[in-house]
């Protein structure tokens, strides 16, 4: 029996709560996993995990190995490391998983670096606004935007977000240019909606540096970054969002930035991956990659197309 394959398997059932979906996530036969968890608790003449019709549960053996397990299989990954990096470059397949405005405007544009500094690193890229379960799903690590809550990730701060306020030129020639936050109540905005910011009919602004919220009314709500631009391209409010994300649409003036003076605070941006002590040379290659495009110079500078705010 190959003890350290066993023991990655033993996670990867414990991290994944079934023999099916760890399966999938190690490319294997459902029954090899069972028969391989089955022989290294022959091995240990111990039950490691309580099985039911719904769920698994680890035994208090299993519990203690567990974390027995974790700690030989981070410090193999470390020296591996440590002999890679002396004579081999980063290799293999990684899962990263990020919103679909950062993959667009700054991801993708860029990946052509990435594969040119790591040709043996096979990236598999997930675009979506939800936030991904790493462990259920089999994710290496994923790019979030906001504040963090979950204490189960290890968090790498990338950088941060500039965001604008702007509308198209359509809009704003039907309904004018507010220049002071009682103006922007008269207006409409396009709301956005997800799991974790459910009231997307707020616009957030630091005026005379105090944070205001200006909850403004809307004809539409969408939960995809792609979808809320194409809205406000199409003149159907207000919108506030990453300048990075539509620098393209205020270079050529398709959307115009209002209220620049009052631009409510940086969103941080950051890299999370499981709890482990040691990074694959793979992560640490992608993370220090994304880390220095957060990083440019003007990556977050909003460009031309912009209308102060001269109100009170």
């Amino acid at each position: 029996m190959d003890r350290v394959q066993a023991m990655q398997v033993f996670i990867r059932v414990v991290d994944s709560g079934s023999f099916v979906r760890a399966a999938e996530i190690l490319g294997m036969p459902a029954s090899s996993v069972t028969a391989i968890i089955k022989r290294l608790e022959k091995h240990l003449q111990t039950r490691l995990l309580n099985r039911s019709t719904r769920k698994l549960g680890l035994t208090p053996e299993g519990e203690r190995y567990l974390h027995r397990c974790r700690d030989i299989v981070d410090l193999i990954a470390d020296t591996e490391a440590c002999l890679q990096g002396s004579g081999q470059r980063p290799q293999g397949r990684l899962r990263v998983d990020m919103p679909g405005g950062l993959a667009h405007a700054v991801i993708v544009p860029q990946l052509w670096q990435f594969q040119q500094r790591y040709p043996d690193i096979y990236l598999m890229i997930g675009v979506n606004d939800r936030q991904v379960d790493l462990i259920q799903e089999g994710v290496d690590c994923v790019i979030r935007t906001g504040s963090l809550d979950d204490s189960a990730l290890v968090a790498r701060r990338l950088g941060e977000l500039r965001w604008i306020t702007c509308a198209a030129p359509s809009y704003l020639a039907a309904h004018g240019v507010p220049e002071s936050l009682d103006e922007v109540r008269r207006h409409r905005a396009v709301h956005y909606f997800s799991g974790t910011a459910r009231r997307g009919g707020e616009l957030h602004f630091i005026d005379n540096g105090v944070h205001v919220a200006v909850p403004l009314p809307g004809t539409a709500a969408v939960n995809e970054t792609g979808l809320y631009i194409k809205l406000g391209l199409a003149g159907h409010g207000l919108m506030q969002l990453a300048g990075i994300l539509v620098s393209e649409h205020m270079r050529s003036g398709a959307l115009i930035e209002v209220l620049a003076d009052r631009r409510p605070a940086p969103v941080p941006v950051s890299l999370l991956y499981p709890h482990q002590r040691f990074l694959s040379p793979a992560m640490r290659a992608f993370s220090d990659w994304t880390a220095e495009l957060f990083s440019e110079a003007g990556a977050n500078a909003v460009l031309s197309g912009s209308v102060a705010g001269h109100g009170a």
